[in-house]
Order: C-alpha cells, then structure tokens, then sequence
C-alpha cells in the first residue's frame, strides 16, 4: 500500500512516516509540507492513500482535496488534523474526503488507512456523533425536482444511515446488482461522486 504524508511539521510527518512504515505492507512514497506539494506528489505517485493536514500555509488541505479530486475522482484523501472544526468537517465531507481524523488519536490512524484504502469512509468516533447536526438543512426538500423516486429516496436514506449495499439489498429484497445501478443512477441525478456525497446531500436537506 503506497502512501504519501503531507504536513507542514516535519517533525508529524516523520513521526507518521516512522509509524506507519513499521508496517511490511506500508511504503510512504513521499512527503511534502503544503498542499501545492500534494497536488505535485499525488499527480506523480498516484497513491493508494493520501495523509494530508488542513492548516498548511501557500495551500491548505481542502483546496488541495479539492484540486486532487477534481483531476483524480476516486483519490482516497484521509484528511488528520488537530482541529474538530466544525466548518471543515462539513467541507471535507462536501468534497468527498474519505476520512477526517483528529491527530491526538494516532492509534486509529493506521486502520483508517487500510479501511479507506479498501474503500469504507472513516471518521473519528468525535466526529461521527456529530455529522447529523452539523449536515442538518432545510426540512421537506423536494426530490422530485432531482426526479429522485420514492425507490431511490429509501436507498439515499439507507446510504445516509451507513448501510452498505449488501445491507441496502436485504433491507429492500433487491440483488446487490440492481442497489448499485440504482446507486449510480442517483448520482448521476444529483451530480454526486460517491456515496459519501449521498449521506452529506441527504442529511443536508433533511
């Protein structure tokens, strides 16, 4: 698993690189120290899994998510920072980070890693608990104006609530097959990337 690490303090980045590559399966392929460097690292190592801080200075790590994302769709960005900041939890959600991670918890950074390069989205335990307020919107949104149908909307509610397709088929009696063509077609309706911009849009316009 190819992991790049970028933070403005060196000594975190070292400590991360040190950490992690105690680990067989682990190579970080590079470090950088802002989020113009992340975009440079990432176009040019193409990681599994990118380890990236916010505060940075030239570049902080939304706009740098945001550029990556933009170029490499399905980049997994796991974003560690110091700051349970309500704002940019709610960016990084908005711009299909895979993880939002406080640095304090160095433990679970390792299985957020494997978890998000194997496809999950994690969040930090403080985080988690508070996505429905901090995503709560405006009450009786209309989905029919996205020509999202009652089939669909049990499926964005079912999403929203962590289910994974497997669970969304048996829920609904549908094959796992027919739960992902109706994943894709909500996507394309809403203009989506993933299923984590689902549960954001769905708890958005609760």
């Amino acid at each position: 698993m190819k992991i790049i690490i970028v933070d403005d303090d060196c000594l975190v980045a070292a400590a991360l690189k040190t950490i992690l590559e105690v680990n067989e399966d682990v190579q970080v392929a590079a470090t950088g120290v802002n989020g113009k460097e992340a975009c440079q690292l990432y176009e040019e190592y193409q990681p599994d899994v990118l380890l990236m801080d916010i505060r940075m200075k030239e570049m902080d790590g939304l706009e740098a998510s945001q550029k990556i994302l933009e170029k490499f769709p399905k980049a997994n960005i796991l974003l560690l920072t110091t700051f349970a900041d309500d704002e940019y939890i709610v960016k990084a959600l908005r711009l299909g980070a895979k993880g939002y991670l406080l640095k304090q918890d160095y433990g679970s950074i390792l299985p957020a890693i494997r978890a998000v390069d194997s496809g999950q989205t994690v969040f930090g335990t403080q985080i988690t608990s508070r996505l429905p307020e901090l995503l709560m919107g405006k009450q009786g949104f209309d989905y029919g104006s996205y020509d999202i149908n009652e089939r669909e909307l049990e499926i964005i509610r079912l999403i929203a609530n962590g289910c994974s397709n497997k669970e969304i088929a048996a829920e609904l009696f549908l094959s796992e097959g027919t739960v992902r063509n109706y994943l894709s077609s909500i996507l394309e309706k809403l203009q989506l990337r993933d299923r984590t911009q689902v549960a954001v849009f769905y708890y958005q316009h609760r």
